[in-house]
């Protein structure tokens, strides 16, 4: 990613500014960041992206934005690419990985304004990528999609953490993709055992 040193031209100040925060926290964590360092980093006055952002959490809350609209941008794509759920669980971990700042914004809404009608919107839209390939079955009541969709979400958004905070074994391979195919086979594509009268869960 570049670093926060790179030019902006004029008119994209916003932008300039959001990339330079998002280098900021992949190397240095959140705790190091500020609008008056990223303001004398690339060149301009305090004041200038307390006019666009307001306040940090304003700051983070475009980042938080940018971030779900991104994560839903590469499910739909790996569903598209696929027509593999497991696949968007792979590309749930992979975006984890490979964009480690954004990741570790979206997911800590009292650092932002959780409120904000434009993040709300871009969560909504990451949350349908999510959800949207097992709702449309038709094989699959709406409450079993719910609940399956949870239940992936859940394992792949723990892997992730897991992977970015370093706590998996030491003998488990880092490599997102192949790790998430492995793990999250026995949820996406085992088929689960019927459990007396009960209706079998959904194949996902």
């Amino acid at each position: 990613m570049p670093g926060p040193a790179r030019a902006y031209h004029h008119g994209d100040l916003r932008r300039a500014l959001i990339h330079s925060a998002v280098h900021v926290i992949e190397h240095d964590g959140l705790a190091s960041l500020s609008l008056r360092d990223l303001a004398r980093q690339i060149g301009v006055s305090h004041a200038a992206p307390v006019h666009h952002f307001g306040d940090k959490a304003g700051l983070l809350t475009a980042i938080a934005t940018d971030g779900f609209l991104m994560l839903a941008e590469e499910l739909r794509r790996a569903y598209v690419a696929t027509n593999s759920f497991l696949e968007v669980g792979v590309a749930y971990v992979r975006f984890a990985v490979c964009q480690r700042a954004y990741f570790e914004v979206m997911y800590r809404p009292e650092l932002y304004r959780a409120d904000d009608a434009a993040l709300d919107a871009a969560r909504q839209q990451a949350r349908a990528a999510l959800y949207t390939p097992l709702g449309d079955r038709p094989d699959v009541a709406p409450t079993e999609a719910r609940n399956a969709g949870l239940a992936a979400w859940s394992l792949v958004h723990g892997l992730a953490t897991l992977l970015l905070t370093c706590n998996l074994p030491p003998d488990v391979s880092r490599d997102p993709e192949s790790l998430t195919r492995s793990v999250a086979g026995y949820l996406f594509q085992q088929p689960a055992q019927r459990r007396g009268g009960q209706r079998r869960p959904p194949r996902i």
